[in-house]
């Protein structure tokens, strides 16, 4: 078999991995059930394990997760004594915001300027689709030369834990010599990169309470202490004046040894308004990837329609705080608490609860499978070496993997590069890093089967 072979089968199968992914797009797979039907995310589980069988994987099943939702399992044996490959990616997808925010409809894939556009598109039903052709690239010349495990998860975007619970508690079901995580991205469209750190996180809710009720602002405002005024000062606590995190007793002066990201194309990438500034100091890529950084994702207060002249008793907001390789989580969280604690004004009653956590990740880039996947990469994107970056966000399932398999090497790739946009309104794919990673994947599995 060759590359040329595998890329024509890639580039053939294209027109019916659009259709695939279309398929699977349109369930809106958004594992809040709050918010969205249970059913969808059953229809896109129940997709992707027909898909499986359909592919001749063994043992497909729906795996019932801790954590209420599904993980799609499949085996598919290779040669006898040959090494075990598991591919990962999930088909969970992030809320899509304001749909009216969207120029096609968010759960219909939709081509544009040479883009396919909709939710989960590049994160990370994309990934999925990644997988498959991969796979159907090797079926067509001469076969798949490992034992190929895949597995699909149906929570990762809400951070619940549920495929992470699950494999310890059936360690032998993921066990491989090499995992994929296909959940990462291109450090930019045309250039091959592998993810080589993650940053960890935690994720707490807080509280503040500083009245029985709240009361009329002119009445009692100007000496009852007001709780979302508390709230607001504590949180503003967390930044030093150039926006950089400021957590007690938490490191934020690590460096990035590895690819750098010019600052005016970070910029562009983040879509940073005409004249408004970057926050924190030092190369994009400490930022990034090296140094810890926290976020309000959410404030529970009045909204401004509506709202009346009161001084507020109680307020609560959700923070997340993204920790860099060498920090433990869970030390974070602790520093974290004792922070807002520490710095709440006035003696308001402070709650901190948290919801939500996941170690940091660094992988052993000196491996044999990377360097077969350099190989495979440079074949895929001709005449572009392989690079590493880091991602600010975090994938907990990697240190469990790694937990669960220290001897097992681990590899991230995938569609979410810049231009995608995950978690974003607009959210698309790149058809042609579809096609490249595809045949980048099926390399990488020929070549690791010959180291």
């Amino acid at each position: 078999m060759s590359s040329n072979t595998v890329a024509e089968t890639v580039s053939s199968l294209m027109p019916r991995a659009k259709e695939e992914l279309a398929a699977l797009v349109a369930f809106a797979s958004v594992a809040d059930f709050d918010q969205f039907p249970r059913s969808e995310s059953v229809g896109a589980a129940e997709w992707i394990a027909t898909a499986l069988r359909a592919e001749g994987f063994q043992d497909v099943d729906l795996l019932d997760t801790p954590d209420g939702t599904q993980s799609v399992y499949g085996y598919l044996p290779g040669p006898e004594g040959a090494r075990t490959v598991l591919l990962y990616a999930h088909y969970d997808v992030q809320p899509p915001l304001d749909e009216a925010g969207w120029d096609s409809p968010p759960f219909e894939l939709t081509e544009r300027d040479g883009r396919w556009y909709g939710r989960g598109a590049a994160d990370c039903k994309g990934g999925v689709l990644m997988h498959l052709l991969a796979l159907r690239a090797l079926k067509a010349d001469g076969g798949v030369p490992v034992h190929v495990k895949v597995i699909a998860e149906g929570s990762e975007e809400q951070g619940t834990g549920g495929l992470e619970r699950y494999a310890e508690q059936h360690p032998e079901l993921l066990a491989a010599d090499t995992i994929v995580i296909g959940d990462a991205g291109n450090f930019r469209v045309g250039l091959p990169t592998v993810t080589s750190t993650l940053r960890g996180m935690t994720l707490v809710r807080v509280k503040v309470d500083t009245l029985e009720g709240n009361l009329h602002s002119g009445q009692f405002g100007g000496a009852a202490p007001d709780a979302l005024a508390a709230l607001i000062r504590v949180l503003d606590s967390l930044r030093a004046e150039d926006g950089s995190t400021t957590v007690d007793g938490l490191a934020a002066d690590s460096r990035w040894e590895g690819l750098e990201y010019d600052e005016e194309q970070f910029r562009r990438d983040a879509r940073v308004l005409d004249g408004v500034e970057l926050i924190g100091s030092g190369p994009v890529a400490d930022r990034l990837w090296a140094r810890p950084a926290v976020t309000v994702l959410g404030i529970d207060c009045p909204p401004v329609v509506g709202a009346t002249p009161s001084v507020h008793a109680s307020a609560r907001a959700l923070v997340s705080l993204r920790v860099p390789p060498g920090v433990d989580a869970a030390e974070a969280t602790k520093l974290l608490q004792a922070h807002l604690e520490a710095r709440m004004p006035w003696g308001a009653r402070v709650g901190v609860e948290q919801v939500g956590q996941g170690q940091p990740f660094r992988a052993d880039t000196t491996s044999p499978a990377y360097q077969a996947m350099a190989d495979a990469m440079a074949v895929a994107y001709p005449g572009q070496e392989m690079q590493y970056a880091g991602q600010g966000g975090s994938i907990p399932l990697c240190n469990t993997l790694a937990a669960l398999y220290p001897q097992a090497e681990i590899l991230l790739i995938g569609l979410s590069e810049p231009e995608a946009q995950i978690h974003a309104v607009n959210e698309s794919v790149s058809p042609e890093e579809l096609e490249r990673l595809s045949v980048a994947e099926a390399l990488f599995l020929r070549n690791y089967a010959a180291s």
